[in-house]
């Protein structure tokens, strides 16, 4: 993987599957879930980058408010390393699309060059994303072969720590 930029200042990350499990046969708010967990790697990469960088969730969640989000993450212990949350409910944007991550910057007040995305998803994590302006990092822990993805891929979420040594 090529290393980020240095003027990386925010990190942004997709939630099911990315940082949280999101497990197939569980039904309603990942909030309400008997069981939840995080993904290997998740907390120990959120440790280490946001001693320099601050940490956004960017969600697809329809369901989902932001407390209901924050309730999750609390929940797995990563709410402590997440700065804040974007989602449906409190952006008004369906994730998916470029117009969703140019209200995040506007929301951070900062430059697409100094945010970077991190998801599982090429169609609503990375490409939009892309297509922003933002760069972007394609989180394939099966490997999978996806040939539309320009952009550096990583199979381990602690990948991100070995990037920024």
């Amino acid at each position: 993987m090529s290393e980020p930029s240095s003027t990386v200042a925010a990190y942004l990350f997709d939630w099911g599957d990315t940082l949280m499990v999101d497990f197939p046969d569980a039904e309603g708010k990942m909030c309400d879930w008997h069981h939840v967990e995080a993904v290997s790697g998740a907390k120990e990469m959120l440790e280490d980058l946001s001693a320099e960088h601050r940490i956004y969730v960017a969600t697809s969640a329809k369901e989902s408010s932001e407390q209901d989000i924050v309730v999750a993450f609390q929940r797995v212990g990563l709410d402590q390393y997440i700065s804040g949350y974007f989602c449906l409910s409190n952006l008004g944007i369906t994730k998916g699309t470029a117009d969703f991550y140019r209200a995040i910057l506007a929301n951070l007040d900062l430059n697409p060059e100094q945010v970077t995305m991190v998801g599982d998803t090429p169609e609503k994590d990375i490409l939009p994303a892309i297509e922003a302006g933002l760069s972007a990092i394609y989180f394939n822990p099966t490997g999978a072969d996806n040939g539309c993805v320009q952009a550096p891929q990583i199979r381990k979420l602690t990948e991100l720590i070995t990037a920024q040594s």
